[in-house]
């Protein structure tokens, strides 16, 4: 008598790997290793999509307090982080050797970052890793959950936080609002991770993905631009009660650049007619129906 099928469970491997991603970059994260802090911040948001997707009681306490660990392992390397990205591009438009005013601005953010990377260490020893770490290996002990579950709440999770995000840029227009189109940034993020779980289920490519990793990094060249834009003119702000109008020049010189240059990209973003976009990669995430 032939005996049963072999049923195969790819989404707890899947939810294996997604946690394993998390602290694999956590020690070299710890040192200040810049690499290591993206690689660690990306891992964590992914593994909370992917939690209340995968895992077996979305609602249940143990998900619901990794989740929250995990957002604040995110937003604890997320100030340190962008300095590294606000360091990189006023280093690319100083130049070298640069005015002495814009050295002078150069090493403050350089040390702010320096900062930044201390706060962070002490911050992340302060998170309670160990019983994320427990939580998690009880939400693995239970397996995840079977592939048509998975799928509904892709579905789900597609319909809704698409509908959100098409509605969130449907009331900016053409409008610049940095606050408002890093929201939808974050937005189209999830729906980003929603789709690259939908693909390595269905093991088959997708554009999703990529149309969505495309307007997440279109809106993250606005953003990096405008945050070091802000920087520059508080640095300028404080220049001048200070007395320092040649260094107060200088910032806001640089500050008006960055924004320009962010007012450019916005531009160019609009260009790309973003809501056809959302609705491309809306279209491409298709969860799985069935498993052999």
């Amino acid at each position: 008598m032939p005996g049963r099928p072999r049923v195969i469970d790819p989404t707890t491997p899947l939810l294996r790997e997604r946690i394993r991603r998390v602290f694999q970059n956590l020690p070299a994260a710890l040192a200040g290793d810049e690499e290591a802090i993206h690689e660690m911040r990306v891992g964590a948001r992914r593994l909370r999509v992917a939690l209340p997707l995968l895992g077996t009681r979305p609602e249940g306490r143990r998900v619901r307090r990794a989740r929250r660990v995990l957002r604040q392992l995110s937003r604890t390397a997320g100030q340190s982080r962008d300095l590294d990205v606000a360091v990189g591009l006023l280093e690319e438009a100083v130049g070298r050797p640069g005015s002495a005013e814009e050295r002078v601005l150069l090493k403050r953010l350089r040390a702010a970052r320096q900062r930044s990377r201390r706060s962070m260490a002490e911050a992340l020893f302060d998170l309670e890793i160990a019983r994320l770490r427990r939580d998690l290996r009880t939400v693995v002990r239970r397996r995840a959950e079977p592939v048509f579950t998975v799928s509904l709440r892709m579905r789900d999770a597609r319909e809704s936080r698409g509908g959100q995000a098409l509605a969130l840029l449907q009331s900016l227009g053409e409008r610049f609002d940095p606050l408002a189109l890093h929201t939808y940034r974050r937005r189209v993020r999830r729906l980003r991770y929603v789709g690259e779980l939908a693909e390595v289920l269905r093991s088959q490519p997708s554009e999703a993905p990529a149309i969505f990793k495309d307007l997440q990094d279109r809106l993250g060249r606005v953003h990096d631009l405008y945050v070091v834009s802000q920087w520059l003119a508080q640095q300028a702000d404080h220049a001048e009660k200070r007395g320092h109008a040649d260094l107060a020049a200088a910032a806001r010189r640089l500050a008006a650049t960055f924004l320009e240059r962010s007012q450019e990209e916005h531009r160019a973003f609009l260009a790309v007619d973003p809501a056809e976009a959302l609705r491309r990669g809306l279209e491409a995430i298709v969860p799985v129906r069935s498993v052999a």
